[in-house]
């Protein structure tokens, strides 16, 4: 079948090729292709020409019109950018307006132009925006101008800082009390903190935006917004993507890495050193620092530090002259060292020792008089205290309100003498007052109907009671009473006797800083020595180094100058002496040397011949030359003067007629930099001052216990005087009726209020004074403590700002409000941002984070920084232990930046209110903080306690 196919098909072949010619298979193919290709071409004709008639009939019957906008674009596209033009006044000061461009370019810059030239070369966009962000500032500025920032410096600023101390104090009062020391004490302090926010602001809590970067992120985005909302006109808020990149540029470029910036300790801690970059550092404000530190990490810092300067120190090949000083600093190191390890070991144990409590246990204290208690303003509040726990507040009170009354009655004399002279006669009426005083003295203290009432013998009381109704009333009327109320006190066992045992004695001699915490013992081995080439072993770890000093018997101490030199510092030129000491006990004998400078030995002088006048007429000081006194013969001839001063000063008849005198005596002699007290001039100040500031003192401040009525008493009187006796009746008055008769603490509960009330009477209207005693209420917990010290403090800084600016103070102050305010100072502020973000014009790169090491060290340095420059003036007013106390807390608190960012969003926030007072931004602010977890647990805590009382 196969064969007979294939033969078929070959014969149709040959006979086709035979027939048509060898082309005809080409032809065939072609003919073939022209009839399709023919087909393909009147059917696309014929369907065109139906489908545009087609079109032509239904073309209006249901297509949509073509849009006009898409051409229109296209046109617009086509022409020519028109350039915009845009005014470059902002605020209307050139000074201003030339670097608020500057940021306004480079802000442009470097978030916006970067990336979009890669998209478009179309530089309208970027005008837009420009000129939008000018818009912004124009209005701000606007605003600005019409605000009044005096209240908000002066009050507002100062109110928000109290009150962020405040919280932070009471956080770390009631961490304290749980004691609990397993945790992370940062966190808790954090956690704690707000805890305590939400209690005293009860509406807000800012814990969100200060420990959540996305919450904070997103808070400042809002903000921001709000604020394009009211800066900007209705029709470029709108646009959408515009508004989003202005409020980009100003949430993440500006304002967040400012706030991040300004809530960095490390920062903080450097400006505040930056800040007190004049002063010297001090070595025992450095010693204090580290032995009073809580934190290892700081103690570790120090160490390593002190570690690699020895080695360095170790490392030197030296002879002469200067080998003695580097022992010298070599021996100081292995001190550093051998503190700080100790304290690291103490706090790693969990054994913190209270010095106060160990103190009160070890029993051997200094000695201080009742005499310089009742005229000590920081000794007489702890005598104040306990009189009121013993129920003798009675006594003190009189014999204070008698020393008031004798001034008082002294000057109201003299000024009647005055007036006599000049024939000026208001005898009775002034008699009158005094003698209506003191029987307002009488009848609440030594009358039957007093309560409490002083006890005392009933013979001197009813001799005093018949010259009152017989005699005029004189100065000294209450002499022998006060006398025997004196005696009483200080020879009752209930009183003075107990007070010197009690744990309140002890805390008085911490605030006059007569109490020093325990130091370290030295190792067996002699290899630590401390300052001044002295053993540690000489530091015990009792509290034998109390400023008492050697009251013991058995302890003797022996000094003299063994050799003596010439210093430079910082060309200034000054002889030095070395002394050296030797104390001898029954266990022990310690010996060390320490080194003086003449004027040390002067102010040395003036301090014990003041306390001790007897010693004047005894000691007496090789006098002063001006000129040659660095010659070495003259030098020597002072040495061998002062080497008779000392064996005078340490003869032990002298230190038994004068026990006291044993404190400043070893002070002296003890091995750290000698504090100097008062300059000579300082001094010779105090003998005209301080006879004035003792009599202001007690008719402002002692004088507090006259009854009501008879306040009302001497009031109806003083009306029917004339005015000469009635300025003497208010100037009496003033001193007697001021408080009430009792001085009592506060029994308001401060913990859950802000500091935004009124302070006190008569304080609000006097700017500088209420901001101070708000700072130190809140610095030093005065409120806290007895109202008569914090009186007292209010009566001084009042005296202080009279003597120093008169009645022209508050002028003063809203005049530097204004100055800071003034385009000057605004034009300043500008110009360091833009140098801070912008240095030398370039974008500033994100500044490293330092090694953990060296910010412990500057933290260090810092609070070393802050002691010193404290004036021994408020550790005389307030107490020693309280001072450091409150400079220590604040330091602390900026050791936390989510609380620092506390702080500078409740700034921004008054800030705002402050210039938007008609935007209601105290309640926009409520509702970005509503979703604080603790507002929530607060709210479900209140409604907790409420639903019972509810229910009943």
């Amino acid at each position: 079948t196969s064969l007979s196919i294939w033969g078929w098909g070959s014969l149709g072949l040959v006979l086709f090729v035979v027939t048509f010619g060898p082309f005809a298979i080409f032809y065939f193919a072609f003919y073939i292709l022209c009839f399709v290709g023919g087909g393909f071409v009147v059917t696309l004709l014929f369907g065109k020409s139906n489908s545009e008639k087609y079109l032509e009939q239904c073309e209006h019957s249901f297509l949509p019109c073509t849009s006009v906008g898409i051409p229109k674009c296209i046109e617009e596209m086509k022409r020519e950018a028109r350039p915009i033009k845009i005014d470059r006044r902002l605020t209307g000061a050139n000074i201003i307006d030339e670097p608020l461009q500057q940021v306004i370019q480079f802000s442009l810059r470097d978030y916006v132009q970067y990336w979009y030239y890669t998209l478009s070369d179309d530089e309208s966009f970027l005008l837009e925006i420009r000129q939008a962000l000018q818009y912004a500032l124009v209005q701000f500025s606007a605003r600005s101008k019409e605000t009044d920032w005096q209240p908000y410096f002066t009050t507002r600023l100062v109110d928000d800082f109290g009150t962020h101390l405040r919280v932070f104090r009471k956080a770390q009062q009631r961490i304290a009390e749980k004691g609990d020391h397993m945790k992370d004490q940062a966190e808790e302090l954090v956690d704690t903190f707000f805890e305590v926010e939400v209690e005293m602001e009860k509406e807000v809590c800012r814990d969100l935006v200060c420990t959540s970067p996305k919450d904070e992120e997103g808070f400042l985005r809002d903000l921001c917004e709000v604020l394009l909302y009211i800066l900007l006109p209705p029709g470029d808020f709108q646009n959408k993507i515009m508004r989003y990149f202005v409020r980009e540029i100003l949430s993440r470029g500006i304002l967040l890495p400012l706030i991040n910036q300004l809530s960095d300790p490390d920062y903080i801690n450097q400006y505040v050193i930056w800040m007190i970059r004049d002063s010297n550092c001090n070595y025992e404000a450095f010693m204090n620092i580290i032995k009073l530190s809580d934190n290892i990490g700081e103690l570790e810092a120090v160490k390593d530090k002190a570690s690699e300067e020895l080695q360095y120190l170790r490392s030197l090949d030296t002879a002469g002259d200067d080998i003695n000083t580097i022992k010298n600093q070599i021996n100081s190191l292995l001190y550093v060292i051998k503190v700080c390890d100790s304290r690291i070991q103490r706090l790693q144990s969990g054994k913190e020792i209270d010095t106060v409590k160990l103190a009160a246990n070890f029993g051997k204290l200094c000695t201080v008089p009742l005499d310089h208690i009742l005229v000590d303003n920081v000794a007489l509040q702890f005598f104040m205290d306990y009189m009121q726990q013993t129920g003798g507040q009675a006594h003190l009170f009189f014999w204070m309100t008698v020393e008031g009354y004798r001034v008082t009655a002294q000057q109201q004399l003299e000024v009647l003498q005055s007036r006599q002279r000049d024939g000026k006669h208001q005898t009775n009426q002034t008699k009158g007052l005094l003698r209506a005083a003191a029987f307002g003295v009488y009848e609440q203290y030594l009358s039957e109907k007093a309560s409490p009432r002083v006890n005392i013998d009933d013979n001197l009381v009813a001799k005093l009671a018949e010259t009152l109704n017989h005699e005029d009333p004189t100065p000294e009327i209450f002499d022998d009473i006060q006398r025997k109320v004196y005696e009483l006190m200080l020879r009752d066992e209930r009183f003075y006797p107990s007070f010197k045992q009690n744990v309140l004695y002890v805390r008085m001699l911490a605030e006059l800083d007569m109490l020093k915490d325990p130091s370290f013992r030295g190792s067996d081995d002699g290899e630590g020595e401390s300052f001044n080439g002295s053993p540690t072993g000489s530091i015990n770890l009792s509290l034998d180094d109390l400023s008492n000093g050697p009251s013991d018997e058995t302890v003797q101490l022996h000094a003299y100058i063994s050799d003596t030199g010439v210093c430079n510092d910082h060309g200034k030129t000054y002889a030095l002496y070395a002394i050296t000491v030797h104390r001898r006990n029954a266990n022990s004998e310690e010996m060390w040397k320490t080194y003086r400078r003449y004027s040390d030995f002067h102010d040395f002088h003036m301090r014990i011949t003041e306390q001790f006048e007897n010693l004047a007429n005894i000691l007496k000081l090789p006098g002063k030359k001006t000129f040659n006194n660095m010659d070495r013969e003259f030098l020597e001839k002072r040495k061998k003067d002062l080497n008779a001063y000392l064996q005078l000063l340490l003869n032990p008849e002298m230190m038994k007629a004068s026990p006291a005198l044993a404190h400043y005596v070893y002070d002296f002699l003890e091995n750290k930099a000698y504090s100097k007290g008062k300059g000579d001039f300082a001094r010779k100040m105090d003998t005209f001052v301080n006879p004035l500031r003792n009599s202001m003192r007690n008719v402002s401040n002692a004088v507090k216990s006259i009854p009501d009525s008879l306040a009302e008493g001497m009031t109806k009187m003083s009306d029917n005087m004339g005015k000469m006796s009635e300025r003497l009746g208010q100037d009496i008055k003033q001193s007697f009726f001021k408080v009430p008769p009792l001085m009592q603490k506060t029994y308001s509960d401060p913990d859950h209020c802000r500091v935004a009330a009124p302070i006190d009477d008569n304080v609000d209207d006097n700017i500088p004074l209420r901001v101070m005693l708000l700072l130190m209420d809140e610095v030093f917990d005065l409120k806290e403590r007895n109202q008569w010290l914090r009186r007292n403090i209010k009566n001084l800084l009042q005296q202080l700002i009279r003597a120093t600016y008169g009645d022209t103070i508050n002028r003063k102050i809203v005049d530097h409000v204004d100055w800071m305010t003034s385009p000057e100072q605004v034009a300043d502020a500008v110009k360091r941002f833009r140098d801070a973000f912008w240095p030398n014009g370039i974008l500033a790169e994100t500044v490293p984070r330092r090694d953990k090491a060296i910010r412990m060290r500057t933290r260090v340095a810092g609070k070393t920084k802050l002691l010193e420059v404290m004036p021994d003036e408020l550790k005389h007013i307030i107490g020693a232990e309280t001072t450091r106390k409150g400079i220590l807390r604040v330091f602390e608190m900026f050791q936390h930046s989510q609380l620092n960012k506390r702080m500078v969003y409740v700034f921004l926030e008054r800030f705002l209110e402050t210039l938007f007072p008609q935007n209601k931004f105290p309640e926009l602010f409520n509702k970005l903080h509503s979703k604080s977890k603790q507002m929530q647990r607060y709210k479900q805590r209140l409604h907790s306690t409420q639903a019972p009382s509810l229910q009943k």
